[in-house]
């Protein structure tokens, strides 16, 4: 486990608080695969199952313990993983809700719609009630520093996602200013593209991005101060955004998670140091795991020898992610 200035025991305890309530079989297993018979299921993303509710307005998300990387899902999950998402979006969404309206309107099971409380059971601590949304097709990146993909291009051609840099960068470095670097929403199966923020605005509308645009940064960099007061760099992240009616008008709406270890790069602000990769509280461990078995584009659907058969994570594997997970959550969320 990573540690931030903090003994193991101190982080134990403080994760103690945000998993007491789960059972050791819980714990044990991980919830893959979501069953609510007599509810409609409307999608199954990477991560979330998206559910229909007797309330026309809403949609019910649950998070499941299924993980990807490079948009691909592995066979196996990480227990308990859709909690600590579901626990690091609520607080987020109520720490940053003065800077944009979000989709979320309760986590309460006994105020959801009354066909979604008989399986209080298995989506306890793991779902959502929201809004429903037009979702906006884009996935807006805010880049703080330059690392993954944005520094792969940035050796290359000096700028990312099309934005010229200064020369002389290294890895890991912070950038002068906060980077709106979008990409394509890809479907299902499908792979995200880096796009330029012109290429954006050609996409949804040059106003309709310019509040996207200004919305994630401000998300970003009010996130980023608060996440350093608790020793923890947000180098990147991801936000998604929808569109609902009003009296007014359309409005922009954050939607989707927030500022999860799925969605974002956190690093350890005592061990920062540019000029190289940095360890982790995200997938960027599952990402190295997955490369040095010699994961590369077409393979997606197993490993050489294994094709179709898919990619499942060893049990250390599964640990060590499941702790980087806790322990992100343990310190952003601590007092």
């Amino acid at each position: 486990m990573i540690g931030i200035d903090r003994t193991h025991n101190e982080i134990q305890a403080d994760l103690f608080c945000s998993i007491a309530n789960t059972s050791e079989s819980e714990q044990m297993a991980a919830l893959t695969t979501t069953d609510l018979p007599g509810l409609k299921l409307l999608s199954k993303g990477k991560v979330r199952d998206v559910y229909a509710t007797s309330s026309p307005d809403h949609l019910l998300f649950v998070a499941t313990d299924r993980i990807s990387a490079y948009d691909v899902i592995l066979r196996n999950g990480v227990p308990g993983k859709g909690k600590i998402l579901t626990e690091l979006s609520l607080f987020w969404f109520e720490k940053l809700k003065h800077v944009i309206p979000t989709h979320f309107v309760t986590a309460n099971i006994d105020e959801m719609p009354e066909e979604v409380r008989q399986y209080e059971e298995q989506l306890e601590g793991r779902t959502m009630l929201v809004k429903k949304a037009t979702v906006i097709p884009l996935e807006a990146i805010v880049r703080g520093y330059i690392t993954g993909s944005g520094w792969s291009e940035y050796k290359k051609s000096g700028t990312v996602h099309g934005i010229p840099l200064p020369a002389g960068l290294v890895e890991s470095q912070k950038l002068p200013e906060p980077l709106f670097t979008p990409s394509t929403k890809a479907e299902q199966g499908q792979h995200d593209e880096n796009i330029s923020p012109e290429q954006a605005a050609a996409l949804i509308g040059q106003k309709l991005c310019e509040k996207v645009s200004a919305a994630a940064i401000q998300l970003y960099k009010e996130a980023a101060d608060y996440a350093l007061t608790k020793g923890v760099i947000l180098a990147d992240t991801k936000f998604e955004f929808g569109l609902i009616s009003t009296p007014s008008g359309d409005e922009v709406i954050l939607i989707d998670e927030l500022l999860t270890p799925d969605s974002s790069r956190y690093w350890p602000a005592s061990s920062y140091a540019p000029g190289g990769s940095q360890p982790s509280f995200d997938k960027q461990y599952l990402r190295d795991w997955l490369v040095s078995n010699g994961f590369k584009k077409g393979l997606e659907n197993g490993p050489e020898g294994h094709e179709g058969e898919g990619w499942v994570m060893t049990e250390d594997v599964v640990n060590g992610t499941k702790e980087r997970y806790e322990e992100a959550l343990a310190l952003i969320t601590s007092v």
